[in-house]
């Protein structure tokens, strides 16, 4: 079959496109003919050896797929339409992943939209709901609005009864955000003093950072006293900040991780609760990826790299077998 190897940890030029070997499916796996690969930023920084875990070379990166099982078995049916998250060996015509890690798609979600769902959506899921406990008319502030898993924040949020507040670097960043349900957009650069020009001055309830970096201290200054929450996604801005502890006793307010992988390695059947959660709105239409840019499966590289630099808007896509 056709795949991507990451070869050495060199970053997205060093990937190798050639033919590999199919995938066998073990017990507890489905095996799935893949039409869509979802590009993710976890992606980018396996391709550097970055992440948090870390694969052995060499290995097939792609956190996110769409497509069909081919075969009965772990609950599944040949010919059910599916996303699912493999981890790695995503970036491939055939993908072995655990049951629970594929989800049934509704009938009216196809699977170039599937494959842009179950990472960033779950993800959002998680954070807002399980650790942030949002409430309706509560005020969610989200850096990377215009990106993957801000994108589903802000969607997700106002579904869910939030006051939306985007945080973006350009006017087409912004366009995109008040797409997916962003009530509010302000500038990256000086977004403090526009937020509480906003909400006059009161804080914010809960605020999405998948960015991290030197707009850290700005966002716990931005929390409301009494009950804000800094939910932490991960470090799209490259720094990992640090918190002052005294600050958040002042105030009382939260800082709060959000490590997907780790919850699902503890509950291995956490996802598939989640997306039965997530299924209604899913049905309904009010979870809708906005896909901006496809490429061909040769030109990973290329996906990985629009990541890498910061240039994606909304969700990157690799067109494997659709």
């Amino acid at each position: 079959m056709l795949g991507v190897l990451v070869t050495a940890f060199e970053g997205p030029g060093a990937l190798v496109v050639g033919e590999l070997p199919e995938p066998e499916a073990h017990e507890g796996q489905v095996l799935i003919d893949v039409e869509w690969a979802g590009v993710v930023f976890p992606d980018v920084l396996q391709t550097r050896g970055e992440y948090q875990t870390r694969p052995e070379l060499p290995f097939v990166p792609g956190w996110e797929v769409s497509g069909t099982v081919r075969t009965d078995g772990a609950g599944f049916r040949a010919g059910d339409r599916v996303a699912a998250l493999p981890v790695t060996g995503g970036f491939a015509r055939t993908a072995a992943v655990d049951a629970s890690m594929v989800f049934p798609l509704p009938d009216n979600v196809d699977t170039r939209r599937g494959a842009a769902l179950p990472l960033n959506y779950l993800t959002a899921h998680f954070a807002l709901v399980h650790r942030g406990a949002l409430r309706p008319g509560e005020v969610v502030l989200v850096h990377g609005a215009a990106g993957g898993v801000g994108s589903a924040a802000c969607q997700l949020a106002e579904a869910y009864g939030a006051r939306v507040i985007a945080v973006v670097s350009t006017d087409e960043k912004a366009r995109l955000a008040l797409s997916v349900g962003a009530h509010h957009v302000v500038r990256a650069d000086g977004f403090l003093d526009a937020v509480r020009t906003l909400i006059d001055g009161r804080g914010v309830d809960l605020v999405i950072d998948p960015v991290g970096g030197d707009r850290f201290p700005d966002s716990l200054r931005s929390l409301r006293h009494g009950g804000g929450r800094l939910l932490v996604l991960g470090f799209a801005g490259r720094g990992i900040p640090t918190v002052k502890v005294n600050r958040l006793l002042m105030t009382n307010t939260s800082v709060l991780g959000v490590g997907m992988d780790e919850y699902w390695r503890q509950e291995p059947e956490a996802a598939r609760a989640q997306w039965r959660e997530l299924w209604p709105l899913l049905r309904s239409g009010r979870l809708d990826p906005p896909i901006s840019s496809v490429f061909p499966l040769d030109q990973a590289s290329a996906a990985l790299r629009l990541l890498d630099e910061r240039k994606a808007l909304g969700r990157t896509l690799l067109q494997i077998g659709a």
